[in-house]
């Protein structure tokens, strides 16, 4: 078996190519981009006028299975089918969502791909980039610290502080900062009341900056974010806060999506990174808007499963860009179905168990009806499906072969395996001859509900139709919240469940496909500047913590000066 080094030795191997070849390779000027050293690069947003009566290219989404903690390699497959459609001779963009810190020093790992699918200089790309995320954070904090500061003198908007639901936010996997009590020491330092911090990939302003589709529609969507309400019950916003000029400033440059290079040469269009479990889980619909007009075919990922961020990004994501996919890929794994199928428990950060490596048909078998409840959700919305197969070493030709029998008896179109990890390009050329092959056959394009529809409307079709559920449950909360939302006229807005990923339904535990089970909603909140709406299945964390082991152990410098230990 060939041996492949780590992802950090294979980048730091890697001779990059300068970026202004990269831009020329898509047909984009010096004077369209901003370097960001001579490898990362911003893209004028008047690019889209530049280029607006050229048609868009194909549009293909990424998404999976019910993953295991360790993930199914989307990211690779996405990274991976662009460089396959570049061997081809296809002009291929793959657009990425940025990777938040917290998770790279913490046991996720980071978001520019692994193997010989990786998007480059990996590096700068995990840790810090083009500062994007830190615009956020300050844009975020910038709000924060004017809502107490509003209070503290004389409070003219009335806010009530019981009500506030703007927290801090930090780029850090960071437990302590859950819960806190600020305006300690004293009346200059404010009123003291409880609040917490979230990871800054969780705020508002990150999913906004992923949704918006310019600098003028980012500064009405950062006026919007309601904040808390008034003793008389009237929503606070940032606009009556007058903070939402000063945020848009501060994130003029962040909204430049980043034009980095895959390890074969192909463009990369990375920007914004909103979690899946907890927000829509997309790359910004101004990335995939650039994208389409510059390349043949531009592959983007979709976070987590099928149930969560591909309906999302159907939903939510191609309701307000009013692009439409041409195809959707499926990635899954042998070990994730055998897990579905009742074999292994997969822990993150400890080794596979032993009985998820060796052959077992029966529970891949078993496995399927996950893979088969994915395609369907997939073919709601009226586009072609094909699985890709992320295959590993000690995968079995029959386990490929009944994945395969079973993705086509589910409705997809074909089901390929791929080794792009191993490989790189070379390692997809099938699945990506067959995106080509799908992407010219017709679509019926349609959301999974009408704007119209109450709020519960939504969340029911959610639950049964994605979900599997049977019913749903509203907790008094979310009730009383459900009633109030539609009183300020906001029922109109999708809906973005807040669950876990590790399932479909709201329970990570239950695996493969769950039935005749209610579905839960213990809260709802809005969030009205990203224009959704977020109801709350279960606990959801919206600050990780670090295990006892975390990735930052391993990170150092070595005597030369290079990165060591990151991946």
């Amino acid at each position: 078996m060939r041996q492949v080094p780590s992802d950090l030795e294979i980048a730091q191997a890697h001779k990059l190519i300068p970026i202004k070849d990269i831009a020329a390779s898509i047909g984009l000027d010096e004077e369209d981009i901003e370097y960001y050293g001579r490898y990362k690069a911003k893209i004028r947003l008047e690019v889209l006028e530049k280029f607006r009566d050229r048609p868009n290219g194909k549009y293909i989404d990424v998404t999976a299975i019910t993953p295991t903690p360790l993930g199914e390699g989307k990211t690779v497959t996405t990274i991976g089918l662009t460089q396959a459609l570049g061997r081809l001779g296809k002009k291929a963009i793959c657009t990425l969502r940025q990777p938040s810190m917290g998770p790279v020093f913490g046991i996720k790992g980071g978001a520019a791909g692994g193997g010989y699918s990786q998007v480059v200089p990996m590096e700068d790309i995990n840790i810090h980039f083009t500062g994007d995320i830190h615009a956020v954070g300050q844009a975020h904090n910038l709000l924060a610290a004017m809502i107490d500061a509003s209070i503290l003198h004389g409070n003219p908007l009335g806010i009530d502080p019981l009500t506030i639901m703007w927290p801090r936010v930090v780029d850090v996997n960071d437990r302590a900062l859950r819960q806190i009590v600020i305006g300690l020491g004293g009346r200059e330092n404010g009123y003291p009341r409880e609040t917490g911090f979230d990871i800054t990939v969780a705020s508002e302003v990150m999913a906004i900056l992923a949704l918006t589709t310019g600098l003028h529609d980012l500064r009405k969507r950062l006026g919007r974010i309601v904040v808390g309400y008034s003793y008389s019950g009237k929503p606070i916003t940032a606009e009556d806060l007058r903070a939402a000029g000063a945020m848009t400033v501060i994130l003029k440059e962040a909204i430049k999506p980043n034009l980095v290079q895959t390890l074969e040469g192909q463009a990369c269009i990375m920007h914004a990174g909103p979690f899946a479990n907890i927000a829509h889980g997309q790359c910004s619909i101004l990335a995939d808007m650039i994208a389409l007009k510059l390349a043949d075919y531009v592959v983007t990922e979709s976070g987590f499963g099928a149930d969560l961020g591909m309906e999302k990004f159907m939903n939510i994501k191609c309701r307000y860009s009013g692009l439409r996919p041409n195809c959707v890929v499926v990635t899954c794994t042998v070990r994730a179905l055998k897990m579905h199928g009742g074999v292994g428990n997969v822990v993150a950060g400890k080794p596979l168990p032993e009985e998820i490596l060796k052959e077992n048909v029966p529970a891949v078998e078993r496995g399927c009806e996950n893979l088969a409840h994915m395609i369907k959700i997939a073919k709601y919305f009226g586009v072609p499906v094909l699985v890709a197969i992320n295959q590993f070493t000690t995968d079995t030709p029959a386990e490929i072969e009944v994945i395969r029998q079973k993705a086509l008896e589910a409705g997809a179109e074909g089901a390929y395996p791929i080794t792009v990890w191993a490989d790189g390009g070379a390692g997809a050329i099938d699945l990506a001859k067959a995106v080509i092959e799908a992407c010219e056959k017709p679509t019926n394009f349609q959301f999974l509900y009408p704007d119209h529809l109450s709020i519960k409307e939504k969340i029911e079709i959610l639950a049964t139709k994605v979900y599997n559920a049977a019913g749903v449950r509203y907790e008094p909360l979310a009730e009383k919240k459900i009633a109030l939302f539609e009183e300020h006229g906001w029922g109109h807005l999708p809906i973005c469940m807040a669950k876990t990923h590790l399932s479909i339904s709201h329970d990570p535990n239950l695996k493969n496909v769950p039935r005749d089970y209610i579905f839960p909603i213990r809260d709802i909140r809005a969030s009205i500047g990203a224009g959704f709406l977020y109801p709350l299945a279960g606990a959801m964390r919206t600050m990780p913590g670090l295990p006892s082991q975390p990735a930052a152990f391993k990170v150092d410098i070595d005597e030369q000066g290079r990165t060591v230990g990151l991946f």
